[in-house]
């Protein structure tokens, strides 16, 4: 793999420091600038042209935002993905519309940047001799990341537990959807094996993530992702049907 550029821009001191030694420690990774200003990122994107740009909304001079329409004006090709401390709906779906392929809402480990870093880089198109194996990660990566897109859509944060746990279940419902009638026996065991964690509070963290988005209010967004008016009001999924909406929905629109 070709070394990877990154630009971090962050107005917290401590959490550029957390970021940029992190990166620094990972082979292949090159951190080749880290500011708390917008206008000294431009520049540094300018200059280094890197593959990704982890930003914060909050940024001395020109704002993240501003930074993200920048680079989307001049159609650079660098990823970008938000790491803010406002969780508002609005806000994550302005940072969405301009650009940003993950919004995490502080505070988030560097290593769970770093893994949305890696399921870009993955999602990038292979060259024609690309292995099976290499196309099989494409294919997880892209997977991981149309799901993420839904979450979103839906109002469910990055940086509650169920998501994670919503997300691996959708995907084992993608690879075996017979696996939808046993999700006590089965789907939240394996999920908690995974995770290192019980079946109980892989229970508890989906239902969570649910009521999360249905609490937000956004149900025409759910129906809107879902093609037709399938809840109304207060009315919510159980958690084996959420997950099996979305599996099918990928499934169906052969997204996978």
């Amino acid at each position: 793999m070709k070394n990877v550029n990154i630009v971090i821009l962050d107005s917290s001191e401590e959490y550029l420091a957390e970021l940029k030694a992190y990166f620094d420690g990972l082979d292949g990774y090159t951190v080749c600038g880290a500011s708390g200003n917008g206008n000294v990122g431009i520049s540094l994107i300018n200059q280094y042209k890197p593959d990704v740009v982890v930003l914060n909304l909050v940024l001395s001079g020109t704002d993240g935002l501003g930074v993200m329409d920048y680079i989307k004006e001049n159609k650079l090709p660098c990823a970008i993905i938000v790491v803010s401390n406002f969780g508002d709906d609005k806000i994550i779906n302005t940072a969405i519309a301009r650009g940003a392929r993950y919004y995490f809402v502080k505070p988030v480990s560097a290593e769970n940047v770093g893994a949305r870093v890696n399921d870009i880089l993955n999602d990038r198109s292979p060259s024609y001799n690309a292995t099976a194996e290499v196309r099989d990660k494409r294919r997880a990566a892209s997977l991981d990341e149309k799901i993420s897109n839904i979450f979103i859509s839906i109002g469910i944060p990055p940086h509650i537990k169920g998501y994670q746990y919503l997300r691996e279940g959708i995907k084992m419902a993608i690879e075996n959807p017979s696996i939808i009638n046993s999700v006590t026996k089965e789907l939240y065991p394996e999920i908690g094996k995974k995770f290192s964690t019980t079946s109980s509070k892989v229970e508890r963290a989906i239902r969570h993530a649910i009521e999360v988005a249905w609490n937000r209010g956004r149900v025409d967004a759910i129906n809107a992702i879902f093609g037709v008016r399938v809840y109304i009001g207060s009315e919510r999924p159980t958690n084996s049907e959420f997950i099996a909406l979305v599996a099918d929905k990928l499934i169906l629109e052969d997204l996978i």
